[in-house]
C-alpha cells in the first residue's frame, strides 16, 4: 500500500455551499494523522500556476458558516491538454505532494480521472459539491440542501406578492440538466406546476392545468421551472401562457447564482465534513480514482469512472406523481 505524507485540497467548477465545511475537515484530518497539506487557491488553474499554500489548523477557523469557497475556484480549460497536466503534475512533485482531494461536480471529476490515470503515483480522491445533486455514489451532493432551502425562502416570499395581486409567477431555477432542486422546492411551495428535465410536459396541459385552479378560485399561482426543462426558459413559457391565460398578471422571476450563495445549512455542514474525512481516511488507506459519498447515511466509495458514467438521479417517482397530486 503507497503511503501518503503529504496531500493537497483544491476546490472547482461552480461553488456550492459546504465546500467550506470540507476543506476544514480535509485539513484538520490530514494534520491529526501526521500530513502535511496544501491547499491549491483556484481550482486547476493553481496547479498550472503553482498557485498553492501550506495550511494549518488555523488557516480552516471560523469557516464553517461561510458559503462559496475560501480556496477560490475557476473554470480551467489549460488543464484539459496534456501539456496543462504535465505543468501541473510537475509542480506537485516539487511540492512532494503524493494525495490530492478534490471538491466538485463532474467537470472535475473528469479531470481528475484523466489525470490520475496519466500520473498514477498521484492517489486522487474525489469529493461531490455541486448544487446540481446530480453525481452517481451519493444520495446528495454538498451544496443541494442549503441551494434547495434558499429556494424555497424566495418562492414563499414571491408567494406573498402573487398573492396581493392575483399574479402568475413563473420561476427558473437552476440545477443543469437535474431537476432535483425544482421538484423539492415545489413540493416544499405548494407550487401548481413544477416543469422538469426529466418528465414531458405539455404546454397545452400547463394552460389546462392553470386554467382549473383559476376555476377552483385560486387566487395566484406558482410555475418551478428547471433550468434544464426541455419546453424552454421561464420567460418563453410565461410568453407561450400569457396569450391563452388572461385572468392571471403573468410575471417572471430567474432566481440566478443566489442559489449558490449563502451560509451552508446544517445538513451541508455535517456532509461537508463526514466527506472531507472520508477522503482524507482513503487516502492513507491507498484508494486513489475513487468518489466518496453518502447513500443510506453511511460513507461509501464510488470508483470516479462509475460516478461520472452511471448518471444520477433518477428523481423520485413518488414525488413526481405526488407534486402532481398535491397542486391540484
Amino acid at each position: 500500500m503507497r503511503k501518503i505524507s503529504k496531500i493537497a485540497v483544491l476546490t472547482s467548477g461552480g461553488d456550492a455551499p459546504g465546500m467550506n465545511p470540507c476543506i476544514r475537515a480535509v485539513v484538520r484530518t490530514g494534520i491529526y494523522h501526521n500530513l502535511q497539506v496544501v491547499g491549491i487557491r483556484q481550482g486547476y488553474q493553481g496547479l498550472i500556476d503553482n498557485n498553492m499554500y501550506d495550511m494549518t489548523t488555523r488557516s480552516v477557523s471560523n469557516i464553517l458558516n461561510l458559503g462559496g469557497t475560501i480556496l477560490k475556484t475557476a473554470r480551467c480549460i489549460p488543464f484539459k491538454s496534456d501539456e496543462g497536466m504535465e505543468i501541473a503534475y510537475k509542480h506537485l512533485k516539487e511540492h512532494g505532494i503524493d494525495g490530492l482531494v478534490v471538491i466538485g461536480g463532474d467537470g472535475t471529476f473528469t479531470g481528475a480521472l484523466r489525470f490520475s490515470r496519466k500520473f498514477p503515483d498521484i492517489s486522487v480522491i474525489g469529493v461531490p459539491g455541486t448544487i446540481d445533486n446530480d453525481l452517481y455514489g451519493s444520495t446528495y451532493t454538498l451544496g443541494f440542501d442549503t441551494a434547495t432551502n434558499t429556494v424555497i425562502e424566495a418562492i414563499d416570499k414571491i408567494r406573498d406578492t402573487a398573492d396581493a395581486h392575483d399574479r402568475l409567477f413563473f420561476i427558473e431555477v437552476m440545477g443543469r440538466d437535474s431537476g432535483a432542486i425544482a421538484l423539492r422546492a415545489g413540493i416544499s411551495c405548494g407550487a401548481e406546476a413544477i416543469l422538469l428535465p426529466e418528465r414531458a410536459t405539455a404546454i397545452d396541459n400547463l394552460i389546462e392545468n392553470l386554467k382549473a385552479g383559476q376555476f377552483n378560485k385560486k387566487s395566484s399561482s406558482i410555475v418551478i421551472v428547471a433550468e434544464g426543462d426541455k419546453t424552454g426558459g421561464a420567460y418563453e413559457l410565461a410568453e407561450a401562457v400569457r396569450n391563452e391565460i388572461k385572468f392571471y398578471d403573468v410575471k417572471v422571476t430567474i432566481l440566478g447564482h443566489l442559489q449558490r450563495g449563502g451560509s451552508p445549512s446544517a445538513f451541508d455542514r455535517i456532509l461537508g465534513s463526514r466527506l472531507g474525512y472520508a477522503a482524507v481516511n482513503a487516502l492513507i488507506k491507498g484508494e486513489t480514482q475513487k468518489m466518496v459519498g453518502l447513500e443510506a447515511n453511511h460513507i461509501k466509495l464510488t470508483g470516479l469512472e462509475e460516478a461520472l458514467n452511471q448518471h444520477q438521479f433518477k428523481l423520485e417517482e413518488d414525488l413526481m406523481e405526488m407534486s402532481e397530486i398535491l397542486s391540484i
